[in-house]
C-alpha cells in the first residue's frame, strides 16, 4: 500500500512539474530609441521584445526621442508591440524629447503611452521620397505604392489637402485608417490622431493627456512605474495587471552588429564609402599589384551598396552621382587635366544633395559636410593629376622603351659589331660608324638582344665603371 502511494506521489509529482506554466521574472526591460528610426533601429528594438517575451519579463519599456524615419520600419516595430505577449510602454524622455511623425504611431500602438513634461508628439503627415507631400497638388508627389519606404512628414507646418493623384489620396487614406486604428485599439482619441496625418497637428505632453491622447505623464522612469503600478490593461486579449512596486530595472544596449549597420545607414558615411571605394579602385588599376587598395575599395563599395538599400534615396540624385563617378573614373584613364575631374565632382556633390533631399526626418545631409567633402576630393583629384603628370614626364622605366635613346658606354673599339656597357650588364652593339673604347653611344634601336647604336651628341672617351 505504500508502495503504490509513493508511486502515485511520484507519478503526480511528474505530472506537474512537467505542465507548461508561466512566472514572469519581474523585469523590466529598457530600450533606447534615439534619432532616426531605420532598419537597424527596428531590428534593435524588435530584437528586444522578443527577448522580454522569450524572459516572460513584466514589461517592456521603449524610451523614445525621434524626429521620425521609414514608413517600413516603423511598422515593424508596431508589429511586433501589438503581437508582444508583454505588455509595452513608450515613454517620451527626456525633458525636450519628441516623438515627431514615425513616433506618433509607435506612442499610439503601445499598451500605455507616457511623455514627460515639455514633450511633444505629432505631426505624421506621409512624405514620399520625392520630398512632396502626399496631400500636395501633384506637382512634386511620389507614384510609390502606401507600403513603400515612403516617410512621415515632421513639419507641422504641412497640410494635406484633399486633392491630389490617386496614388496620394491612396497613401493618405491608408495612413489615416492606420492611425486610428491604432488610437482606437487602446481606446485613445482617434479624431486627433486623424488630424496628426491630416493636418500635421502636435501636441504637448499636457495637451495630449487633456486630450486622451496619452495615458500617463511622469518626470522620470521610477515616477512612472509608481504610477503604472495596479494599472489595469488589455495584452492580446488578456487583461493584465502591472505590478512595478519591486521591479529589477534591466536596460538593454544594441549589440555591435546593430551599431555597425546604423552607423554605415548614414548619408554623410555613405558619401564617403563611395569615394574611398572609386580611389581605392582607381588605385588599384593604376597601380596593379598594390592589392590592398583594391580590396578596400570593393569592400566599401560593398558597404555602400547595403546602405542604398535601406536609406531612403532620390534616384535622380543617385544617378547623377553615378555620372559623377563615371567622370572621375575617366579622369585616371583619359587625362584632361582636370575637366572631366572637376566636372565628376561637381555632378557627385550636387547628386549627393538631391539624393537625400527627400525630406525625410533624420536622413538629411549637412550642406557644411557636403562642401568639405567637395574640397577632399578636389585635393585628391588635384594629387592625383600631378602624379600622371608626373608619370608621364618620367617616361618608361622598364621594357624596350626604357632602353631606347638612352646612354652606352663601348666596352672595346669595333666598326660593324662590339659590345656596349648598358645598365649595369654588357650587351651586343652594332653600328654603322666606327665606335672607340670607352666613347658614349646613343642606343637608336633594338633587334632581339642587340643594340644598334650611334654616336652620342657628346661623343667621346669617359670614366666608366665596367670591366672590359
Amino acid at each position: 500500500m505504500k508502495t503504490c502511494r509513493l508511486v502515485r506521489a511520484l507519478l503526480a509529482f511528474l505530472v506537474l512539474t512537467s505542465a507548461p506554466f508561466a512566472v514572469a521574472d519581474g523585469t523590466a526591460v529598457v530600450l533606447d530609441l534615439d534619432g532616426a528610426i531605420g532598419v537597424a533601429t527596428a531590428e534593435f528594438i524588435i530584437s528586444g521584445i522578443e527577448e522580454a517575451e522569450e524572459r516572460e519579463a513584466t514589461l517592456v519599456i521603449i524610451r523614445m526621442d525621434t524626429p521620425g524615419g521609414l514608413v517600413n520600419s516603423m511598422r515593424d516595430i508596431i508589429s511586433a508591440i501589438l503581437g508582444s505577449d508583454v505588455p509595452v510602454v513608450t515613454y517620451v524622455s527626456p525633458a525636450g524629447a519628441r516623438a515627431d511623425s514615425a513616433g506618433t504611431y509607435i506612442l499610439l500602438a503601445s499598451h500605455i503611452a507616457a511623455m514627460a513634461p515639455t514633450t511633444h508628439l505629432g505631426a505624421a503627415t506621409p512624405v514620399s521620397l520625392g520630398g512632396g507631400d502626399v496631400g500636395d497638388d501633384g506637382k512634386s508627389g511620389s507614384d510609390k505604392d502606401a507600403d513603400s519606404d515612403s516617410d512621415l512628414a515632421s513639419d507641422e507646418d504641412k497640410k494635406a489637402p484633399p486633392s491630389g493623384s490617386a496614388m496620394e489620396r491612396k497613401v493618405m487614406n491608408d495612413a489615416i485608417s492606420y492611425i486610428r486604428g491604432l488610437a482606437e485599439a487602446h481606446g485613445r482619441n482617434a479624431d486627433w490622431a486623424e488630424k496628426a496625418v491630416t493636418e500635421a497637428a502636435t501636441l504637448t505632453a499636457s495637451e495630449a493627456l487633456e486630450m486622451n491622447v496619452i495615458d500617463v505623464i511622469a518626470v522620470d522612469q521610477a515616477e512612472l512605474l509608481q504610477k503604472l503600478n495596479g494599472r489595469e490593461l488589455k495584452v492580446n486579449n488578456r487583461s493584465v495587471t502591472l505590478d512595478t512596486e519591486a521591479l529589477l530595472i534591466e536596460k538593454k544596449e544594441p549589440g555591435w552588429r546593430i551599431k555597425f549597420l546604423s552607423t554605415i545607414a548614414n548619408p554623410e558615411i555613405l558619401l564617403i564609402l563611395i569615394m574611398v571605394g572609386v580611389y581605392g579602385l582607381w588605385f588599384e588599376g593604376s597601380s596593379p599589384g598594390a592589392v590592398l587598395p583594391g580590396v578596400v575599395g570593393v569592400i566599401c563599395l560593398l558597404l555602400a551598396a547595403y546602405a542604398l538599400q535601406v536609406l531612403p534615396i532620390n534616384f535622380a540624385g543617385l544617378a547623377l552621382m553615378i555620372v559623377g563617378i563615371v567622370l572621375i573614373v575617366a579622369e585616371a584613364f583619359v587625362p584632361s587635366f582636370g575637366a572631366l575631374g572637376v566636372g565628376g565632382i561637381a555632378a557627385f556633390i550636387f547628386g549627393s544633395i538631391m539624393m537625400f533631399d527627400s525630406g525625410i526626418p533624420g536622413f538629411g545631409i549637412s550642406i557644411a559636410f557636403v562642401v568639405g567633402f567637395a574640397v577632399v576630393a578636389g585635393l585628391l583629384l588635384l594629387w592625383m593629376i600631378s602624379y600622371l603628370v608626373k608619370l608621364r614626364r618620367r617616361g618608361a622605366v622598364t621594357g624596350k622603351e626604357s632602353i631606347l635613346a638612352s646612354t652606352a658606354v663601348a666596352m672595346e673599339s669595333f666598326a660593324g659589331a662590339g659590345r656596349v656597357w648598358l645598365e649595369g650588364a654588357p650587351w651586343a652593339a652594332v653600328s654603322k660608324v666606327p665606335i672607340e673604347k670607352d666613347q658614349r653611344v646613343t642606343v637608336t634601336a633594338i633587334d632581339g638582344l642587340t643594340l644598334e647604336v650611334e654616336p652620342a651628341s657628346d661623343s667621346g672617351a669617359a670614366e666608366t665603371e665596367h670591366k672590359t
